[in-house]
């Protein structure tokens, strides 16, 4: 079950996101109203997802910033009820995964996330498959000339 945190000032928003995440088969392990007061969650539950608010993003930048280094497989959803581009675009920058939009709608919330995460499993796959491939290829020992009965010479 993947762990989740909610960073939102508003209760409300909290309540209501944590009720979706819940019903969709998350484990929410924190929901607060500020950043520093979600990193003691994250401290101790190393959460896979965090929900956090547009504005707490803009209040407490260093905070998106401190997840991002200490837990960067972290997925970040950022919460708001406007989304523009420039919004958007400055948030990819900063390391956000996906959007959630205000008011919530239970699928879309969690289609969202279920998306991100898919995407995610993907590129690591890839990754991995990569890095084999790469391993493979630098592993193929440079063989010795073989003899005639298929071994290696021992000149």
């Amino acid at each position: 079950m993947l762990k989740a945190v909610i960073i939102d000032p508003s209760a409300v928003a909290r309540g209501l996101l944590n009720t979706v995440l819940l019903d969709g088969g998350y484990d929410v392990v924190g929901a607060t109203h500020t950043c520093a007061s979600a990193m003691v969650q994250f401290i101790k539950h190393h959460p896979h997802i965090v929900c956090i608010a547009r504005e707490q993003i803009e209040k407490e930048g260093e905070a998106l910033s401190e997840i991002r280094k200490n837990w960067p497989k972290t997925l970040v959803f950022m919460v708001s009820s406007e989304l523009d581009a420039a919004t958007i675009q400055s948030a990819h920058a900063l390391g956000v995964s996906g959007f959630i939009v205000k008011p919530f709608k239970a699928d879309t919330v969690l289609n969202t996330i279920r998306n991100v995460v898919i995407a995610m499993v993907k590129r690591q796959r890839a990754a991995m498959a990569k890095a084999e491939e790469g391993a493979a290829g630098e592993s193929a020992p440079a063989s010795a000339p073989a003899t005639p009965g298929g071994e290696p010479g021992a000149s």
